[in-house]
């Protein structure tokens, strides 16, 4: 039987499975009756994935729009279909470079860095996914965006392929980087694995796997649910009074000092409100609110 649930999940997803085929499973053993997931990892691609159940479904643009760290191999000589392993190979290139040219090169691109997505990812054109329009002969121009490259470390090399630890923006696609990256060396290339090790304030060190999860009886899996509050730590939060509140909560704007933007609001216990967009003019205007009664899981 389905029961209310809220709250936020690590999962540490494996590779091989789609993360709806991992969401689906945590939440099945959860007995839970809603629940979504903080940001797709591809099949190939392991490491963390928030799972977020009930009220917490509201916020998980949150961790979309949070900055994510990855690690990754990059083959070298070999391009393939979808940029990655699972792709049939589609060309090859000799490698020819060095451990210092390649830590030249990756200097080139740290800090705002032009990006095409790729035809395989899950961006839709006219309600299409562009994966599906690939996977069926099409090819579509997607227009270049711009994403952040915080960090961007050489952890190991070898003549044919690199260890890479990348601290990104949002909508930063890492098998298009990998594959810009072996052009710049000269030659082409796919990633051969990928991991997901940070989402926001939240390391991959504090998920478990899904085989721990399956293993373990749900009710004490629910010691490890983070709250809803736990999701706006590195947000800027707004604390109103109970009139204050209660006008917030029947979506009516208050005044209130705050950062022009999103900020979390919260009741004078410390309870999430919702989601605030603070104006110049001084007022905080509801955007998300939480379901009254919800702070308590059953």
């Amino acid at each position: 039987m389905r029961r209310p649930v809220d709250g936020i999940f690590l999962l540490d997803k494996p590779s091989g499975i789609s993360s709806n085929a991992a969401l689906q499973r945590v939440k099945r053993h959860f007995s839970a009756m809603k629940a979504g997931h903080g940001g797709t990892l591809d099949p190939l691609a392991s490491g963390l994935l928030p799972i977020v159940f009930g009220e917490a479904t509201k916020f998980a643009g949150q961790f979309l729009e949070s900055d994510k760290a990855y690690e990754t191999r990059l083959m070298l000589g070999a391009a393939t279909a979808t940029g990655d392993a699972e792709g049939a190979v589609v060309a090859r290139a000799e490698v020819a470079t060095n451990e210092s040219t390649v830590k030249t090169t990756l200097q080139s691109f740290r800090g705002e860095y032009m990006q095409t997505p790729p035809m395989y990812s899950a961006l839709k054109v006219q309600g299409t996914p562009l994966y599906k329009l690939a996977r069926g002969g099409q090819h579509i121009d997607r227009q270049p965006r711009q994403v952040m490259i915080r960090r961007l470390e050489l952890r190991e090399f070898t003549p044919n392929s690199l260890v890479l630890y990348i601290e990104c923006s949002k909508g930063t696609y890492i098998r298009t980087l990998g594959e810009d990256i072996a052009v710049a060396l000269g030659t082409v290339g796919h990633l051969n694995s990928l991991r997901r090790v940070r989402t926001g304030t939240y390391s991959v060190v504090d998920a478990m796997t899904l085989d721990a999860v399956e293993s373990t009886d749900s009710g004490d899996l629910m010691m490890r649910m983070l709250s809803l509050e736990a999701m706006f730590e590195d947000f800027p939060r707004v604390v109103l009074t109970p009139i204050d509140s209660a006008r917030f909560r029947n979506g009516m704007s208050v005044e209130c000092a705050a950062p022009l933007g999103n900020c979390g609001v919260f009741d004078s216990n410390g309870v999430l409100i919702g989601v605030g967009l603070a104006d110049a003019a001084g007022s905080i205007r509801p955007q998300r609110l939480r379901a009254t009664g919800s702070h308590a899981n059953s």
